[in-house]
């Protein structure tokens, strides 16, 4: 029986723990709420489906440049002007079609690829802001000087935090912004020399290994992160609606901006449904400030984000990433309300 004991023991210790937290999930659900384990598993599954392609892409180009030995040439090219990269990266991330989830994969295949820090935290920042089909759908709903303000707030808190960590960087944090996703991850390519850059990796067998190598383990390390958290984004929809959150921002007092981003930052609130409650709200005297403030802080950290974003950098930065969006969601607000006010 001591044996058995061990034995099963031993066997939970293999299994990956974020693959046994979504397993325990499922079955208190099926115990308690059957009904609701079906519909999340349905929305996660659904979810995911959306979200392969991009997983998929960014998967493939990560270990594709790191195979080539392209990730350090990137590197170097895009270091020598972090400003300017950083002034891009913020702009191509205001108007780029990523969710807060969506650009995870994304993050890790910039990062992997050498893309300095700075310029992909003003990406990673600004890019669940705003996209095209946003753009229009807030335009008819909210009106388009309200729709540019947040525009403008996209690539302004995106410059915000890219600054802000170029200058964190510069003072010695965030030297490895990463965290280990395996054992062999990332280190498949150090006996590649930086000037051995062949895009044609397929033919080479050792590059051929590092290219299958990486894909297997980013790939693997950032499906389970990104089902966890649309699992626990279903059950946020249903425990957690919109119009419950969303109800204790009316009305405009010297709160309403702090609170708006101290309910934002967690909330699950960085979709299309956000535009006709946020609609209504203002309707019935929501302060405008607060409003951006909310979207803002809600589009960039909310709880399934942050929680695909802990699964991928280190802590000190994944402590800077959400000071970082609470202060520049705080600014915004009051800078878009200040402005109305004159």
């Amino acid at each position: 029986m001591t044996d058995l004991v061990f034995t099963m023991q031993s066997a939970v210790r293999r299994v990956d723990r974020v693959w046994l937290a979504i397993a325990a999930v499922f079955l208190v659900l099926l115990a308690f709420q059957p009904e609701q384990a079906r519909a999340s598993a349905i929305f996660a599954l659904d979810a995911f489906a959306w979200i392969l392609p991009f997983l998929l892409a960014s998967v493939l180009l990560a270990a594709w440049l790191k195979a080539a030995g392209a990730d350090r040439v990137i590197g170097a090219t895009v270091s020598r002007s972090p400003v300017r990269a950083v002034v891009v990266f913020a702009a191509a991330g205001a108007f780029s079609p990523f969710c807060s989830c969506g650009v995870v994969p994304l993050i890790a295949a910039l990062l992997a690829a050498g893309v300095p820090l700075p310029a992909v935290m003003a990406f990673w920042v600004s890019s669940p802001l705003m996209d095209p089909e946003m753009f229009v759908l807030m335009w008819a709903m909210l009106g388009l000087e309200f729709t540019l303000a947040k525009t403008l707030a996209a690539f302004a808190i995106g410059l915000g935090a890219g600054f802000a960590t170029l200058a964190a960087q510069r003072a010695g944090l965030f030297a490895v912004p990463l965290r280990a996703i395996s054992a062999g991850s990332g280190c498949g390519s150090d006996g590649l020399a930086p000037s051995e850059l062949r895009w044609a990796f397929w033919r080479d067998e050792a590059r051929r290994a590092v290219f299958t190598a990486e894909a297997r383990d980013i790939g693997l390390f950032l499906a389970k992160w990104l089902l966890f958290a649309f699992t626990i984004e279903s059950l946020m929809v249903v425990w957690l609606p919109p119009e419950t959150i969303v109800s204790y921002l009316g009305g405009e007092n010297v709160y309403a901006i702090p609170l708006a981003v101290a309910i934002g930052v967690p909330a699950y609130l960085n979709g299309f449904a956000a535009v006709p409650l946020i609609g209504e709200l203002m309707s019935m005297g929501m302060a405008p400030g607060a409003a951006l403030a909310f979207l803002v802080a809600g589009g960039v950290t909310s709880l399934p984000a942050a929680m695909a974003v802990f699964a991928l950098v280190r802590a000190p930065l994944f402590g800077w990433y959400l000071l970082v969006s609470l202060l520049g969601s705080l600014a915004i607000g009051y800078a878009y309300q200040g402005w109305l006010i004159i």
